[in-house]
């Protein structure tokens, strides 16, 4: 069976500093795909190709059947991409249910639905529902970076692309955030996930990619990454991705 999304030999550059040299990765239906690296590796850079957000020098990007190389990132959105960003880049000035409201912009025709994808965010994330009328710049770290993913849920993507999700949160918050991946998944989204929390990706993906660089340094199931020694010295104890000493 084709694989739902496929970034196949992806070369990114930004001026003339090439940031990814021939990336190639499958997400298939219904997994939750991790990419880890370090910081400068490139893995946000992958995620904002994937939407269009910058643009591709060579190879391609396929969802569905379709290539997206050209497709405004609008449209890739109403296809059924989305992004939570790092950094959540939630808007500090406007209230959680209008934060809620901009992520269902594909959807402002059809009322229906967005009560829906509420109700569902709601379900997630009932914190969001308590807090809708609070501005979303006075809620915590924890609970920003939930509303960041209830926004992108809000056009009920078939992928969601998740960048840094744990990051700066305290570990209780990091533990429930995956826990609500999990869940995300299991209502059937399918989820490329690019962390450098290894331990927490790696439990509750099927797959693996280690971003060293702008290539790809090892690729795998999770289970192997787990198991191998250069991935366990480089992320599970947190240096950087190096060779074995002799």
């Amino acid at each position: 069976m084709p694989a739902l999304l496929t970034i196949d030999d992806l070369h990114i550059s930004y001026g003339a500093r090439e940031v990814l040299k021939g990336i190639s990765i499958r997400l298939d239906e219904g997994e939750i795909v991790t990419v880890l690296g370090a910081n400068g590796a490139g893995k946000s850079t992958l995620l904002q190709a994937v939407c269009g957000l910058i643009p591709i020098a060579g190879g391609r990007v396929t969802y569905a059947g379709a290539v997206l190389n050209k497709v405004p990132a609008y449209d890739i959105v109403v296809k059924g991409i989305s992004l939570s960003p790092e950094g959540r880049r939630v808007f500090p000035t406007h209230s959680v249910e209008e934060n809620l409201n901009l992520g269902a912009f594909t959807r402002r025709k059809h009322a229906d639905e967005i009560v829906r994808a509420k109700e569902r965010v709601h379900s997630l994330f009932p914190i969001l529902k308590e807090r809708s009328r609070q501005l979303a710049g006075t809620l915590s770290g924890g609970e920003q970076q939930m509303l960041a993913i209830g926004r992108a849920l809000m056009s009920n993507p078939r992928v969601l692309l998740l960048d840094e999700p744990s990051l700066g949160l305290a570990p209780i918050l990091v533990k429930q955030i995956f826990e609500i991946i999990r869940e995300i998944n299991a209502q059937g989204t399918s989820i490329l996930l690019v962390e450098q929390n290894a331990h927490k990706s790696l439990n509750i993906a099927s797959r693996g990619y280690v971003l060293e660089n702008g290539r790809i340094a090892a690729e795998g199931p999770a289970a192997m990454l787990k198991s191998d020694e250069k991935i366990q010295e480089a992320y599970l104890g947190g240096t950087a991705l190096k060779k074995k000493k002799e």
